[in-house]
């Protein structure tokens, strides 16, 4: 039988070293750590299997902070189950070069699986990381060899639940029937402005339900003895995600604050703090107070860990002499290591010169590369059949089916981004995602925590200007390279042809320190006559002279994707002029930063202040290539509905065009 007393004790040291640091940092969210601090027990001291000496152990179960603001609870968790995270990282909570930030942030703190702050984001995170759990156990698991078998659980708010972003991934889970993730919603009520009846007075159990979840309460969140029992519960049910609805109160003992919205995001104040540890018999005034019978039974967690850890690893090893192959694969994919030989089948793909929209080429490099790299997964927002992202022969993902490598997101594009995410956080994928270019702007939230972790996500972008042509406007992207490319950590990506598109892939999968974004082409374009221009690998560098002037360089024109073709028409009418130009192709402004200042200085002599750059999107941000005397042939407002080439035309992205602009540099007008 439980100790009560016990339980109540390591519930308040777990509480009060939370409210302690957010009242040492004089800034922080006291109030959802007062109230979920019983839910978290529970779930840490009695079901959560994991190694706090080896937070990457692989087969541990994923926990998920998706209510990121209530990240001082996490921390104490941590600290008092033996992760590398002492109680000076406690006390500097929110400090600068703090391991302990304000919200919490993948690979700053030990143990923290996610970044999680933007609300709803934790939750796409936790559905990725059970697709990926599923993933990994259907192409690898073997009858009596269970080597992939864990828990996803995140704990998530009235906030999160509000966001668009949790309805997409809830649904996704439901549809996908994925059984092991286990939701524990800390409903107490109270948002920032006050109580949640005055915008959220849905029933979220009939919501959950009709999602497809297996939802249990309301049950008291307060009371250690229901969430265990409705956790249990939870873990028995196989066939279905499940949420437990847990009532709570915010603030919870705090004699002024409780159940209050004064309770979110403030630090309760000295005297505050000192009653509430009074209300609740917690006989430690002193600040990160740690009682020793409280720290001895928390710090059970490691021996749990490293225990359980060892029946894994002896498992493994019987499934590596079991099935070698599959185990050697296993390992490779969990350590983020590219198979020898991977990219052997993208050599001689294009070697016939016939035109191809570059999403096409990217579709023929995509199947390439999966016959190459099994941990290659992932598909598109209901449009694969238009970004040409059907890995061919590989299966589907379904309920009941895990082990193929194609997913269907349906029209979800934020929750897509966030589940990728979740998937290359897990670790033993590396996944894809798809959608229109113009629909960026749907996941940028998602994309902008992928870059911030780091994580190695491939961003597949189609229809990538006003070559989508009849569609008009809605579906013309004009802004968004230059949006993407603002993101820090991300990678953009737009290849002139189908061979930058190869290397624009192979630049993708050898980039494991953070995401790409790729855009492609919806029309033909030809595939550029290598014999007469420089190799394609010059993509690795993120631009490269693609072609040179007949004698030294007067001007330089750089283009991106399809406009390349237009900037070599351009060069080619200059040169019948006696006018020199150099051709560069830029396919990636930040792979092209990053090379040593000798071969960008090559690439553009800083002596060579005549450059035109051509683009069919936004101008903002070239002059940076172009300078300020440069000029930008590009777009400056939306795009309209008509063939291509009328837009082209209409718009004044034509090679004419780009050739004028040189002329007026070139005879000091422009």
């Amino acid at each position: 039988m439980a100790d009560q007393a016990l339980d109540q004790l390591c519930i308040n040291t777990i509480r009060f070293l939370a409210v302690d640091s957010v009242q040492k940092a004089k800034s922080g969210h006291p109030g959802a750590p007062m109230g979920q601090a019983p839910m978290a027990y529970a779930l840490w001291d009695r079901f959560l299997e994991h190694n706090p000496a080896d937070p990457t152990w692989p087969n541990r179960d994923r926990l998920i902070l998706s209510s990121g603001h209530a990240s001082a609870l996490l921390y104490s968790l941590l600290h008092l189950t033996g992760y590398d995270l002492s109680l000076d990282d406690l006390k500097q909570f929110r400090q600068w070069g703090s391991r302990t930030p304000g919200h919490p942030e993948y690979g700053i703190t030990p143990g923290v699986e996610a970044t999680t702050g933007p609300l709803g984001q934790g939750f796409g995170n936790a559905v990725g990381m059970a697709l990926a759990e599923r993933w990994l156990a259907g192409r690898f698991n073997r009858p009596g060899h269970e080597i992939i078998d864990h828990h996803t659980y995140a704990i998530v708010s009235d906030g999160d639940l509000q966001e668009g972003i949790a309805s997409e991934a809830a649904s996704m889970a439901g549809t996908l029937g994925l059984g092991k993730l286990i939701t524990l919603y800390d409903d107490n009520e109270v948002s920032i402005e006050g109580s949640t009846d005055i915008t959220f007075k849905e029933t979220v159990s009939q919501r959950f339900e009709a999602y497809g979840w297996h939802v249990i309460g309301p049950i008291d969140g307060m009371d250690v003895e229901q969430v265990t029992a409705a956790l249990t519960a939870a873990k028995a049910e196989t066939g279905r995600p499940s949420i437990i609805v847990c009532t709570t109160v915010i603030g919870y003992g705090s004699p002024n604050k409780a159940g209050k919205a004064s309770a979110h995001g403030d630090p309760l104040g000295d005297e505050e703090v000192s009653l509430a540890k009074q209300a609740l018999g917690f006989g430690f005034d002193e600040a990160f107070s740690i009682p020793a019978e409280a720290g001895a039974h928390l710090g059970l967690a490691g021996e749990r860990g490293k225990s359980r850890q060892a029946a894994w690893d002896a498992a493994f090893s019987e499934y590596r002499e079991a099935y070698p192959k599959e185990a050697q694969q296993l390992d490779d994919a969990l350590h983020a290591r590219l198979p020898d030989g991977w990219d052997a089948g993208l050599d001689g793909l294009f070697d016939e010169p016939k035109p191809i929209a570059t999403r096409e080429a990217s579709g023929r490099v995509m199947n390439a590369i999966s016959n190459g790299v099994p941990a290659f997964l992932g598909g598109s927002a209901d449009l694969a059949p238009s970004t040409k992202t059907i890995l061919n022969d590989r299966g589907h993902i379904a309920s009941g089916d895990y082990s193929g490598h194609n997913i269907h997101f349906g029209v979800r594009e934020h929750a897509m981004g966030a589940v990728a995410n979740g998937l290359a956080l897990h670790g033993g994928a590396i996944p894809y995602t798809a959608t229109f270019l113009v629909f960026s702007d749907y996941m940028r939230g998602s994309i902008r925590l992928g870059a911030l972790m780091g994580k190695q996500v491939a961003y597949i972008f189609t229809h990538d200007s006003i070559g989508v042509g009849e569609d008009g406007p809605t579906h013309q992207p004009i802004e968004h390279l230059m949006a993407l490319r603002e993101i820090p950590g991300l990678v953009v990506s737009r290849p002139a042809d189908a061979t930058e598109t190869v290397e624009v892939w192979r630049a993708a999968m050898t980039r494991q320190e953070g995401p790409t974004a790729m855009a492609f082409t919806r029309q033909n374009l030809p595939v550029l006559d290598r014999t007469k221009l420089s190799p394609a690998s010059g993509v690795l560098k993120g631009a490269y002279i693609l072609r040179e002037s007949s004698g030294p360089p007067q001007l330089i024109i750089i283009a991106t994707g399809s406009e390349v073709h237009i900037a070599l028409e351009a060069a080619e009418i200059l040169e019948t002029e006696g006018i020199a130009a150099r051709v560069v192709s830029m396919p990636s402004w930040e792979l092209f930063d990053n090379q040593p200042k000798e071969y960008r200085d090559q690439v553009l002599p800083p002596s060579l202040r005549a450059r035109v750059s051509v683009e069919a999107g936004s101008t903002k941000g070239w002059e940076r290539y172009v300078g300020l005397d440069g000029a930008c042939v590009g777009m400056n407002g939306y795009g309209a509905s008509a063939p291509a080439g009328v837009l082209y035309e209409k718009f004044g992205i034509t090679a004419e065009r780009v050739a004028d602009e040189s002329r007026k540099l070139i005879n000091g007008a422009g």
